[in-house]
C-alpha cells in the first residue's frame, strides 16, 4: 500500500541554528520550531498552547538557515516525518522528528512578502547535490479555478457491479 508524509509547519525559531557538516561535506542544522495555538474553550476562556517541533534542515537549506535566520525569525517548513530511535542506558528511545525540505522566509510584520528556497532534493539525498538558489516568490501568481460544471454531489454516483475484486 503507498504511503504519503507531508508536513507543513509554520512557527519561530527556538533557538539560533548552528551550522555542522557530516564527514562528506555535507551542511546540516537542527532546528526548534515553536508554534502556537490560541482556541477558546466552552467556557469562553482563551487559551494558548505551544507545541515544540524539532526539524532538520540539510544541505543549501541549511546554510540559508544559519546565514539569515536567528531565535525568534518566523519561518514555514515544508518536509516530511522520520522516527528516530537509539537505545540509551539499555531502554529504546524513539522521537518524531521533521526532515524539512523546502523553507519559506516569513517576515515579521505581516507583510506578504517572504522568499523561499528548496533543496531541490525529493529522492532522499537530503541536498548534498543541490543547485538550486535562493530566489523570491511571487504571491497570489496562480490562475483562477475554473467554474464548476457539474455538482456532483446532486445524485448518487452510479454502482458499478462489474468490478473485478
Amino acid at each position: 500500500m503507498p504511503s504519503f508524509s507531508r508536513v507543513i509547519l509554520v512557527g519561530n525559531l527556538t533557538r539560533d541554528p548552528e551550522l555542522r557538516h557530516i564527514a562528506t561535506g555535507t551542511a546540516v542544522t537542527d532546528i526548534g520550531l515553536a508554534i502556537n495555538d490560541r482556541r477558546k474553550l466552552p467556557s469562553g476562556e482563551w487559551i494558548e498552547d505551544v507545541t515544540f517541533v524539532d526539524i532538520t534542515l540539510w544541505g543549501r537549506t541549511a546554510e540559508v538557515v544559519c546565514q539569515y535566520l536567528t531565535k525568534g525569525s518566523p519561518l514555514l517548513v515544508e518536509g516530511r516525518l522520520k522516527l528516530d530511535s537509539w537505545e540509551a542506558d539499555g531502554q529504546k528511545r524513539s522521537k518524531l522528528k521533521v526532515v524539512g525540505e523546502r523553507i519559506e522566509f516569513l517576515s515579521g510584520g505581516g507583510s506578504s512578502s517572504g522568499s523561499s528556497y528548496s533543496s531541490g532534493s525529493s529522492s532522499g539525498n537530503n541536498g548534498a547535490n543541490s543547485n538550486s538558489a535562493n530566489r523570491s516568490v511571487p504571491r497570489n501568481t496562480a490562475p483562477p479555478a475554473p467554474p464548476i460544471e457539474h455538482d456532483y454531489y446532486e445524485s448518487e454516483p452510479p454502482l458499478d457491479t462489474n468490478v473485478p475484486f
